[in-house]
């Protein structure tokens, strides 16, 4: 948890610290069909404190790197960092994403900053290609190879464990495909 007990991180303070899971299961295109690596990772969410934008705008800030090892090999085969982000004004949570695939994601969604009934936190933002708020943005490369085309992505965190899942819409291989993730965590 924050160290600081003046700054409020809202439905994200939960998030703050390391988790560690061993269950991930990444289902990824393929010219043929899809390919099912089960993974495991490591996810540090480190405080960031206030931001403030044009002195009228006040955000909590949370800066986090995602580091993805296959199962099978321990080779890492997705790193990606990026900003989980509360405003508490206007009652929205954003994730900001980069991956090195020249890939970058701002998604966002609407929050109460309540609890659920069983004391945990949802989290969940999306962006598309034609939203006028949350967007993807992608080198000319990938956006004519493998171009992204929507984002959803949902958190539940609470007593100690953390669970996620991740569709990503692409069109890849002279189709559309869901590239799905998902993985359950444990602070450490």
């Amino acid at each position: 948890m924050s160290n600081d007990n003046t700054i409020d991180y809202g439905p994200l303070e939960e998030l703050i610290g390391v988790w560690k899971g061993d269950k991930g299961m990444d289902v990824a295109p393929e010219p043929d069909g899809a390919e099912e690596n089960p993974y495991f990772e490591t996810i540090t969410f480190s405080a960031i404190g206030d931001v403030s934008n044009a002195e009228s705008q006040l955000l909590t800030a949370l800066h986090y790197r995602q580091i993805v090892q296959r199962q099978s090999t321990g080779e890492i085969f997705h790193d990606e960092t990026g900003y989980w982000m509360w405003d508490a004004k206007a009652g929205v949570i954003m994730h900001s994403l980069n991956i090195p695939r020249a890939v970058s994601v701002l998604a966002g969604g609407e929050h109460s900053g309540e609890k659920e009934k069983d004391g945990g936190t949802l989290l969940s933002v999306s962006a598309s290609l034609d939203s006028p708020d949350w967007q993807i943005i992608q080198s000319p490369f990938m956006r004519d190879n493998a171009r992204t085309v929507e984002f959803r992505h949902q958190i539940r965190v609470g007593d100690g464990k953390l669970s996620y899942s991740e569709t990503t819409m692409l069109d890849i291989y002279g189709k559309r495909f869901e590239h799905t993730d998902q993985n359950e965590l444990v602070r450490q």
